[in-house]
């Protein structure tokens, strides 16, 4: 069995900034209540015409060169999101394309906010049992495309941007995914959905609007109680204990949530990667967006254990535990 390390990371963020001002002009709202609530200060819109691929493809290019792997070098590509270009082809195929990859796996993945973990987790079964040696997971969102920008209750949520890593497979040396955990239930489907759009339905109806569509206090209570039981059971699957972690890297969706989640870490919030202040919810882009800012500054340390966690619809939920071996 294989060995796996993240080896590099990469992330983009579009140039235009939202910030909770400019929706007190469009909704009935105050940047005050907003931050208070969510955490939230501003977010990232993707430029007219910015599909999902352009947003993912500087984020995989940065993360190959802090890898140091030729484009060439990658045989599996998945790319997470919620929002692809196109129905198909992929997304993971335009950005292969894009990247001149040729042959080797590539294929889109859909698990909403959880989608990155649910990435990574695929991505090492390629690697470990030797289909795959190299492997690049992106997570991109524009999620701005789906938001209903007159309600209040999921405008001020949600942003677009794309982060990536490289994984890595060697015969022996340090570990550097110690294990991922998912799960899904769709008891609760309804709470948190963005329905399918058509020009037509079949007999001709107008389709339904593909806006996002959430019950915000009960996807919170929801993912309050589900991450809470993620923490305990990650950490006892990998044979960890509470003071073993050095950060938490959560899903970026409510501070509130990421707060009570580190409460039962008995982690300080200064041990926290928080992101969401100026890149809102990004969904499946989240994890990686914060990953990366934390290793490029320098908060993060070669040999430190980090545990990603991510709750979406779905309902799905995950975590993974990464020492940072590049």
């Amino acid at each position: 069995m294989h060995r796996i390390r993240l080896s590099g990371t990469g992330a983009y963020l579009p140039e235009r900034v939202l910030h909770n001002r400019e929706l007190e002009q469009w909704v009935d709202t105050t940047d005050a209540w907003i931050t208070e609530r969510t955490g939230i200060r501003e977010r990232r819109i993707a430029a007219p015409g910015q599909g999902v691929a352009d947003l993912a493809l500087p984020a995989a290019q940065a993360a190959l060169e802090m890898a140091g792997v030729e484009p060439s070098e990658v045989d599996l590509v998945i790319v997470a999101t919620s929002t692809p270009d196109m129905f198909f082809p992929s997304t993971a195929c335009i950005l292969q394309q894009r990247l001149g990859i040729h042959g080797g796996a590539a294929f889109d993945l859909q698990a909403a906010c959880t989608g990155f973990v649910y990435a990574l987790t695929v991505a090492a079964q390629f690697l470990r049992n030797g289909a795959a040696r190299r492997a690049l997971v992106v997570g991109a969102e524009v999620l701005s495309r789906i938001v209903d920008w007159n309600d209040r209750g999921t405008c001020i949520l949600f942003g677009d941007g794309a982060g990536a890593v490289v994984m890595e497979s060697f015969p022996d040396g340090p570990e550097g995914l110690l294990g991922t955990y998912i799960r899904s239930d769709g008891i609760h489907a309804d709470l948190l959905k963005a329905p399918v759009c058509y020009p037509k339905a079949l007999n001709g109806q107008a389709g339904a609007a593909h806006f996002i569509e959430m019950a915000g206090s009960e996807v919170f209570r929801v993912a309050v109680q589900t991450l809470g039981a993620l923490v305990e059971e990650s950490l006892q699957q990998a044979g960890l204990v509470q003071s073993d972690i050095d950060w938490l890297v959560p899903h970026q969706a409510n501070q509130r949530i990421i707060q009570s989640v580190a409460k039962r870490l008995e982690l300080p919030m200064e041990r926290v990667v928080l992101t969401m202040a100026r890149h809102g919810n990004t969904s499946a882009a989240s994890i990686p967006l914060a990953l990366d800012e934390a290793i490029r500054d320098g908060r993060i340390r070669p040999g430190q254990l980090l545990l990603l966690e991510a709750f979406g619809s779905g309902f799905t939920w995950g975590s993974a535990l990464v020492r940072w071996q590049p």
